[in-house]
């Protein structure tokens, strides 16, 4: 059974940062892709970041590049969200995400990931 289990949201002032934390059992962690996503009020699921199984590659969303950056521990089975420079648009829930196979990714898309966690709540005041 794969779990995942986020840690680190909170409320920060605008120009703050946090550091999120994905903790997944159950599967061999290195093998798969691994992504960030998130939600807030009255919205849709956005994608946010995704990191490939080795780390190479990673991508974002347009309005977190340069201030969020992802992250992994293969040999820790976490995945990693720093997040500098935070927005009151950034206020959402943030889901870590497995991708569903070892291979054929589109890392913006949920539905091709098989496994999230039960998220964890950022808020950003003005």
């Amino acid at each position: 059974q794969v779990q995942l289990a986020e840690s680190g949201g909170g409320l920060v002032q605008a120009g703050g940062s946090l550091r999120l934390s994905c903790a997944v059992s159950g599967r061999t962690f290195s093998n798969y892709n691994m992504g960030w996503f998130r939600q807030a009020p009255g919205k849709e699921r956005e994608f946010v970041a995704a990191i490939s199984w080795s780390g190479s590659y990673r991508y974002y969303v347009d309005s977190a590049k340069g201030r969020f950056t992802i992250s992994r521990d293969n040999a820790k089975s976490m995945v990693h969200l720093q997040m500098n420079s935070l927005k009151p648009e950034d206020t959402a829930v943030y889901y870590c995400a497995q991708a569903r196979s070892s291979s054929g990714f589109n890392y913006a898309v949920a539905g091709d990931y098989a496994y999230w966690g039960q998220g964890t709540q950022v808020t950003v005041s003005s």
